[in-house]
């Protein structure tokens, strides 16, 4: 009798019946979706998704079948491994590596090369000094290049220049990716075409035999023009890597690299107001919903946290913040690095707005809320209590530092 799967005749009701309050959390989850650029992107983790390779994931833990219970114990899914022993070609990619790790742009850039790879070629990945990735194998990476040195510390983009050159000379790369965004990848990529005398392609979102389409007349036009060896492509120009995993294989320079004279001097970040960066381009989000009490705290907590306030959409409705911070399917859409959901419950419409983010901090008072579920840390606990906790432990923090400087 325990292997019958029995119905759940109010779970059905709940799921038919739109203005019931557990409504959304009875949908099932989302398998596509339309990306900022107009292109529709596949959730490739979702059960019953066929990839490239034809590989369709299919679902072990047992819950569609009536058994989660039975099966505690997690199965961990071996991807195949792709090895390219002797490269044929390489295809080079100088991820923008934001906070020293891969963004969701760069694994877009990765895929790009994958597919220009094919079987007989590597993807060449040019990193400048320390990074905190740890999965270059799932994103694609054949060898990896690690530029280190103090020369390429800071805003060095004329350094990085001679460094790539050196990496062009030895390698010889058929082609060369670089991502088309604000956070360095752009001005290099332009840098690198002017010092090799090279016309790049901007703005490539899609690549096509040896054709590449590029946005142009502000993002309105489509413009084909011949596969050029320089690519600066813009997000979503491809599917990230998920169906293979690669080798990774580390690679040093033969020759040193020359040094240029710096004619630009760094003088380090400007302190910039995160209440006034936009939603969409934040990089630390600090987010309230209902279950927020002390709103004055709440903004105190931020500022000592030196993050971008959010809302959820209940919040907002309350008249707590604008309407220009609500997060979710209905407000904006983030990407942030870390995501601090305070006393919001994970409705499906927010779950899906942060669903690019890469670290989720969730405090809530209810240990089974979606959003706990969603959150890679969970703090369970009163917000007003924690808010004082934090603010104090950044205190103390600062406080520190500058008696270690002095």
């Amino acid at each position: 009798m325990s292997d019958i799967i029995r119905r759940d005749p109010r779970a059905e009701w709940i799921a038919r019946n739109r203005l019931h309050p557990l409504h959304a959390a009875m949908q099932p989850q989302q398998q596509s979706w339309m990306g900022p650029n107009g292109l529709i992107r596949k959730n490739v983790h979702g059960v019953g998704f066929i990839g490239p390779n034809g590989i369709k994931r299919i679902d072990r833990s047992g819950a569609q079948q009536g058994g989660a219970s039975k099966r505690t114990a997690s199965v961990e899914v071996q991807l195949p491994l792709h090895q390219v022993p002797q490269p044929a070609f390489y295809i080079s990619v100088v991820p923008d590596m934001v906070g020293g790790r891969l963004s969701s742009h760069d694994r877009d850039l990765l895929g790009l090369a994958h597919q220009m790879a094919g079987k007989d070629g590597a993807v060449l990945a040019v990193v400048f000094g320390e990074h905190k990735e740890s999965a270059f194998e799932t994103a694609g990476v054949d060898r990896l290049l690690v530029l280190d040195g103090n020369e390429f510390s800071g805003y060095s983009p004329e350094q990085r220049v001679q460094g790539l050159r050196a990496v062009d000379n030895q390698f010889n790369p058929r082609h060369w990716l670089l991502p088309d965004s604000r956070s360095g990848g752009g001005e290099l990529g332009r840098r690198l075409a002017a010092s090799l005398g090279e016309r790049p392609a901007t703005r490539v979102w899609q690549v096509k035999g040896e054709q590449c389409i590029g946005r142009a007349g502000a993002g309105l036009q489509d413009l084909a023009r011949p596969l050029a060896r320089l690519i600066l492509a813009a997000a979503e120009c491809a599917e990230p890597v998920s169906e293979t995993r690669h080798e990774a294989l580390p690679v040093e320079l033969s020759t040193s690299i020359a040094r240029s004279l710096p004619r630009i001097e760094d003088l380090g970040a400007v302190a910039v107001d995160p209440g006034a960066i936009p939603m969409a381009e934040a990089e630390f989000i600090f987010s309230g919903g209902n279950g927020v009490k002390d709103w004055t705290l709440f903004h105190e907590t931020a500022a000592a946290l030196g993050a971008t306030e959010g809302a959820s959409r209940v919040a907002v409705d309350d008249g707590f913040m604008s309407r220009d911070r609500q997060v979710g399917a209905s407000g904006t859409w983030v990407t942030a690095r870390v995501y601090v959901a305070v006393g919001i419950s994970g409705a499906i419409q927010h779950l899906q707005g942060i669903g690019a983010c890469d670290k989720v901090v969730a405090i809530n008072l209810d240990p089974g809320c979606d959003m706990i579920k969603r959150a890679d840390l969970s703090v369970i606990g009163e917000s007003s209590e924690i808010f004082r906790a934090l603010i104090a432990a950044v205190t103390a923090y600062r406080n520190g530092a500058k008696r270690d400087a002095a």
